[in-house]
């Protein structure tokens, strides 16, 4: 009973599902039957039979089906037809597809071959590779090893050239290569390509390097003496008159430097042999230049102070031997006034205001000045000597230390074995010349001179070589002026009417000579300074000097500056108590008073003439003011004496 009622429900499920079925399906035809517009029409109002109406349909499918099985037998024949072209079609198809199946299999053997020759084709290439590697490292090898014959035929038999000079070269290359060893080879700094493409194998370890090291040797050997030969002979030359120095130390010396450090590596000893020949023709060439440019200056030199060219001489010695008079003529220059003797400075306070250190005037030119038969001051004498010797030390200096690699601080032994006796000669000149010397002026301008030289060594940065003779010449100049200073102030001091004239009541000729050296003095110590507090009094045309007031005193170069400034302030001194012990001999106080008065004035104008101002002037000014006020009251002593 209960199986059949499993079975009746299982029954009674498929029915529902069937019954649902088939109620869709009529839903669906009966949606279609309504979307015709008529038929829907017709079924609204009633008019449709639907017996009738699917008898039509019914009709109309019979008929449909009868003429479809009738074009169905028409085309039988056809059909046949296509039945047997598509058989035929297929039979074809099926050869294309066994030929396609062979061709394949055919192809499956032939990428293996292809495969095959790839990997013989890879191999192939690596090998090539390995053997163009090799190839490279082999050659590489040969040619840092290998002496070309042209090589060894430039060498030996060539001229010392640019072709000469690359052989060098190559060759120490080629010398350095074949002694590299495994430390070499294991230092990071090496990345040598021969020993990349050689494994790694020191060239000093093959039996073609211990071989080569032999025949380089010989040929490194033969390139030296090649180039000592060579630099022996250039050397040589340079002893030859008139010959251009700097001209064969750029073009024949320089030029080839590289030999020169060639020979420091391959043979020290003849690179000493070559330095020491070199500075030993070059020091005796300097010294014969300057020794006899010096002599040459000295037929030139216009000497134009001597013993009694003081300020006070005695009036005997001025005096021409066929009359009374006073004769001045036979001096070629004054002694006391600088006039034009200040343009040796020109080039000097140029570049010390900022100009160029080099633009000084040009030297003299010794065989010119003979034959015209110019004559110039000591100054310009020692000016055109120290600007050649500058400019020599210059040359050597940098010449020495490109060509023999004189680099290290302090080290100028090279350039003081060759300045040594150049040196020597200019010092013992100028000591020579200085003790028969009574030229002031000249003096300090060879010390302003002195210190311009120091600033161009300094600034051409060979002041540790220059400085210590500049400094040796300064030790010679201001003793000598100290001394001829108190020359000049011993004859003020010891001169009185009888040594120099009582004269009449107009200017004395000590005065003007006073005025006109202190001015002098005063005007080279102060070329070129400018301090604020003077700037004002130059635009207006007058230079202070000395000490106007003790804020705007200038700097003389230390103790020796104020040495000289020292003996002018005394020199004031002596000079106005000269003055008035030569007032003394005029017989009455007016007269001594206008003898006073006609000096002191001719000195202020001196001063201003020169344009010179500072205590020295305002020192005679207030005395001239009281000279003048003692004759004031002197006149109105005489003339209005009982009214007084």
């Amino acid at each position: 009973m209960a199986s059949f009622a499993r079975k009746t429900s299982n029954g009674g499920v498929a029915l529902s599902i069937a019954s649902e079925d088939d109620s869709e399906k009529l839903s669906a035809d009966l949606a279609l039957f309504l979307s015709n517009p008529d038929l829907k029409a017709a079924l609204a109002d009633g008019s449709l039979d639907l017996t009738s109406y699917s008898s039509t349909i019914n009709a109309e499918l019979s008929t449909l089906e009868r003429e479809c099985i009738a074009l169905h037998r028409q085309a039988a024949p056809d059909t046949a037809i296509l039945r047997e072209e598509l058989d035929a079609a297929d039979d074809i198809l099926a050869g294309l597809q066994e030929m396609l199946l062979g061709f394949q299999a055919d192809l499956s053997g032939l990428s293996g071959d292809i495969r095959q020759l790839q990997d013989q084709s890879r191999s192939l290439a690596v090998q090539v590779d390995n053997r163009r590697e090799a190839e490279e490292g082999l050659r590489l090898f040969l040619e840092r090893i290998v002496i070309p014959p042209n090589m060894a035929e430039c060498i030996c038999r060539g001229e010392v050239d640019e072709i000469f000079l690359e052989c060098v070269k190559d060759l120490e290359e080629k010398f350095a290569y074949v002694q590299m060893t495994e430390h070499d080879l294991d230092d990071p700094a090496c990345n040598d390509p021969g020993f990349t493409a050689s494994a790694g194998i020191p060239p000093a370890y093959t039996v073609a390097g211990r071989e080569m090291v032999e025949h380089l040797l010989k040929l490194r050997l033969q390139a030296v003496d090649r180039t000592r030969a060579y630099f022996l002979g250039v050397i040589k030359q340079l002893r030859k008159p008139k010959t251009h120095v700097r001209m064969l130390q750029s073009h024949a010396l320089l030029k080839y430097e590289y030999l020169v450090d060639f020979l420091l590596v391959a043979a020290p000893r003849i690179h000493a042999e070559v330095r020491d020949v070199y500075v030993e023709s070059m020091s005796k060439t300097l010294y014969t230049l300057f020794r006899t440019y010096h002599k040459q200056l000295l037929l030139l030199d216009l000497r134009l102070a001597t013993r009694v060219d003081l300020i006070c001489v005695e009036e005997a010695a001025l005096r021409d031997a066929f009359s009374n008079k006073v004769n001045l003529s036979k001096k070629k220059g004054d002694p006391f006034t600088i006039g034009d003797r200040s343009k040796v400075l020109d080039g000097a306070i140029s570049s010390e205001s900022g100009g160029d250190l080099s633009a000084t005037s040009s030297p003299i030119n010794a065989h010119m000045s003979l034959m015209s038969g110019d004559k110039f001051s000591y100054e310009m004498i020692f000016r055109s000597i120290m600007s050649h010797l500058l400019d020599a030390a210059t040359n050597e200096y940098i010449f020495t230390r490109q060509l023999f690699k004189e680099y290290a601080i302090g080290e100028n032994d090279c350039w003081n074995s060759i300045f040594g006796k150049t040196l020597s000669l200019i010092l013992e000149t100028l000591e020579n010349y200085l003790f028969n010397c009574h030229d002031a002026i000249a003096i300090l301008l060879m010390i302003k001179l002195t210190h311009y030289y120091k600033r161009l060594a300094k600034a051409r940065r060979i002041d540790s070589v220059m400085e210590p003779f500049l400094d040796r010449v300064t030790s010679l100049l201001w003793p000598r002026l100290k001394t001829v200073m108190d020359a000049h102030l011993r004859s003020i001091r010891l001169a009185g009417p009888k040594k120099v004239g009582a004269g009449d009541i107009h200017s004395h000729l000590v005065s003007r000579r006073y005025a006109e050296f202190t001015c002098s003095i005063l005007l080279i110590l102060n070329r070129g300074k400018k301090s604020p507090a003077e700037v004002d009094g130059t635009r207006s045309g007058v230079v202070k000097t000395s000490a106007a007031s003790e804020s705007d005193k200038p700097s003389y170069r230390g103790s020796a500056g104020d040495m000289l400034v020292g003996d002018l302030d005394m020199m004031v001194e002596e000079m106005i108590l000269l003055l008035k012990r030569l007032a003394d001999v005029q017989t009455t106080n007016k007269k001594r008073i206008i003898f006073m008065v006609n000096n002191l004035d001719s000195i202020i104008n001196i001063f201003k003439e020169r344009r010179v101002n500072g205590k020295e002037l305002n020192r005679f000014t207030e005395l001239l003011v009281q000279q003048r006020e003692l004759f004031v009251e002197e006149e109105l002593l005489q003339t209005f004496s009982k009214m007084i």
